[in-house]
């Protein structure tokens, strides 16, 4: 019985970190422009310039013709 409120107390303890993390990224602007991380790490071993995208996809999926 001890080891559950041992692991009850853990959890609460985890939990109300992460939401306190959460909230001072979020007071902190953190969170501000996301997307601009998420190109620099997609697109980050394909070419010098990381916002020239290889290929470029349409909307339905399907690849640009070539010239």
């Amino acid at each position: 019985m001890e080891l559950t409120w041992i692991a009850i107390a853990a959890s609460l303890a985890m939990g109300s970190g992460a939401a306190f993390l959460f909230v001072f990224a979020v007071k902190r602007d953190w969170m501000r422009n996301i997307e601009d991380a998420k190109y620099q790490v997609f697109w980050s071993d394909t070419n010098d310039n990381p916002r020239v995208h290889p290929t470029q996809e349409k909307a339905d999926g399907s690849q640009p013709k070539a010239d």
